[in-house]
């Protein structure tokens, strides 16, 4: 075209219209990449079966709101979803509806958020409320669905958040304790005796249940099985005997076969509340194990509301923990506390709850208290010496706690290493040679007593290092990654020893080797963290809870 026979104003219109194609291809361009983001799940009711025709609401903060209905299998997915903050809402009819707390999506995340109907008929999920004991509370908080963790936020630091998920993990292993086993003579002759009733009367009902039950007692659930699935087959309507059978079938991992087979005991009428009780918290055993963690919250439950014994609420305030419910888990181990005030494992619950809160005097308290009330058990040290690592100075009741460690227990490696961290850490300058000695003297005994710790050999190091004593230090550390190689600081501060001694080269390697096992361990701990699929929770009202005086 020969422009210079164009009017002007015709070719500013034609430079005005390009322009704005132009931005508007820009906008475009700029908009679409943010439109990948995915919020998909499944609905259940509170039995856990998935509810088809369900109606989910997707809405951005002040916007448009976006609706889809689940499948047959009860999955909904919203796919090329903006960034953004969303509420999520699921409704069907004879059901009441559930919304999940307003959460955030981020470009190119993927979040799963499964939710529970219950239903319109019932205020209490499988039974009916009239089973529950009459001092038993209505809890403040219900729990939703479940999402991905992919970001925990908390109080302070990384490290912080990595320090509560490992006392929210060993609260979790509280759960099992271990069964004190009757003398081997007599269980050995009691399970000859029955062998031999088995042989010679082998259609008999009682020989074949009674030798089951000691073998899934003695944990051989596996040789237990063709015992109790005999004793099942002669009389099929023996609570105790089909109790067993689960029990053996859960403990040798077919948990589908055995949450299968309790479901159908709880179906059978006239179970009492204690039967009832021990089936639900079998199958909550068996939810967690397949991967259904909000399953197993609600028979953990319902155990507990069905029969309110010690174990039930521990475990259902331990699994709130786990999944990262610190308010309704703080609840839950507070309402235990007063049930139970004599069990330390619940005053352990407490103190965990309070620290994923970010309340580190109240959990010192909750901690010292489990601790003054079973002296002699090493868990509250334990859970004592993982709070204060990340403290600048620890308070003085959990120094005073770790000394009596020491003294009850003074052959223990961790006993005297998690006291000379403490006393390590109220030193009042590196002048203070009295400090020094005794930390010396308390770090030499754990290493003594148990070559292999590693974090003993690192604070060895991290005292010659404070004294310029470089030379042993570099020793020290080297002896830490010997015994622990992938203790990450071990390899910071022995790049900085180095340093200190002019092997800069060797220094340059230590850092090196730092940031590649830092970048593995923070990439294997967000595959954990995946792994553990989070609570979404709601509370119903203000919760009080009572505070440490």
């Amino acid at each position: 075209m020969n422009y210079s026979r164009v009017p002007a104003w015709i070719l500013a219109l034609m430079s005005l219209l390009g322009s704005l194609a132009l931005e508007a291809q820009s906008a475009q361009a700029h908009a679409e990449p943010a439109m990948t983001a995915i919020v998909q799940g499944i609905v259940r009711d509170s039995r856990g079966r998935p509810l088809s025709g369900a109606t989910v609401c997707l809405q951005i903060k002040n916007a448009a709101l976006v609706t889809g209905h689940t499948d047959a299998a009860g999955a909904y997915r919203f796919s090329a979803v903006p960034r953004g903050d969303y509420t999520l809402r699921a409704e069907m009819g004879g059901y009441a509806n559930a919304t999940v707390p307003p959460f955030s999506l981020a470009r190119d995340e993927s979040r799963t958020i499964d939710i529970t109907l219950q239903s319109g008929k019932e205020s209490r999920p499988h039974d009916s409320s009239s089973d529950l004991p009459e001092f038993f509370d209505e809890p403040h908080f219900t729990v939703a669905g479940v999402t991905d963790t992919t970001n925990l936020g908390g109080h302070g630091s990384d490290t912080i958040v990595r320090n509560r998920e490992a006392l929210a993990k060993a609260t979790a292993s509280l759960r099992k304790q271990p069964a004190a086993a009757g003398p081997l003579s007599s269980n050995a002759a009691k399970e000859k005796s029955l062998r031999e009733a088995v042989e010679s009367q082998p259609a008999n009902f009682d020989a074949n249940y009674q030798l089951g039950k000691l073998l899934v007692d003695e944990g051989r659930a596996a040789d237990a099985l063709v015992s109790l699935e005999r004793a099942s087959q002669l009389k099929s309507n023996v609570y105790d005997c089909s109790y067993q059978l689960a029990l053996a079938r859960a403990n040798t991992g077919d948990y589908e076969r055995a949450r299968t087979d309790l479901q159908a005991l709880l179906t059978a009428v006239n179970r009492s509340s204690q039967e009832k009780a021990e089936s639900h918290h079998l199958i909550g055993e068996a939810c967690e194990k397949l991967n259904n963690p909000l399953e197993a919250l609600r028979e953990y439950q319902r155990a507990a509301e069905l029969n309110p014994t010690e174990p039930y609420f521990f475990d259902w305030g331990s699994e709130l923990l786990l999944h990262h419910a610190a308010e309704p888990a703080l609840e839950v181990f507070t309402k235990g506390n007063r049930m139970f005030p004599h069990s330390a494992r619940m005053l352990e619950g407490l103190a965990a709850s309070w620290y994923a809160l970010g309340s580190y005097d109240h959990a010192v308290q909750r901690i010292c208290e489990a601790s003054d009330l079973s002296p002699t058990d090493e868990n509250p040290y334990l859970f004592m010496g993982k709070m204060q690592a990340l403290e600048a100075a620890p308070s003085e009741a959990i120094i005073e706690r770790l000394e009596r460690f020491v003294r009850l227990q003074p052959g223990s490696a961790l006993a005297n290493y998690y006291y000379a961290v403490s006393v390590w850490k109220r030193r009042k300058s590196p002048e203070d040679g009295k400090t020094v000695a005794e930390v010396k003297a308390l770090l030499e005994k754990a290493l003594q007593l148990d070559p292999t710790l590693g974090l003993a050999h690192l604070q060895l190091g991290i005292l010659y290092s404070e004294r310029n004593e470089f030379s042993n230090a570099v020793a020290a550390y080297q002896r830490a990654i010997q015994a622990t190689p992938g203790l990450e600081e071990a390899h910071y501060r022995l790049a900085q020893a180095y340093r200190q001694t002019g092997e800069n080269s060797k220094a340059q390697a230590e850092l090196q080797l730092y940031e590649e096992i830092s970048k593995e361990k923070a990439a294997e701990i967000e595959r954990q963290r995946h792994e553990v699929q989070q609570f979404v929770y709601q509370l119903r009202e203000p919760a009080t809870f009572s505070k440490p005086n």
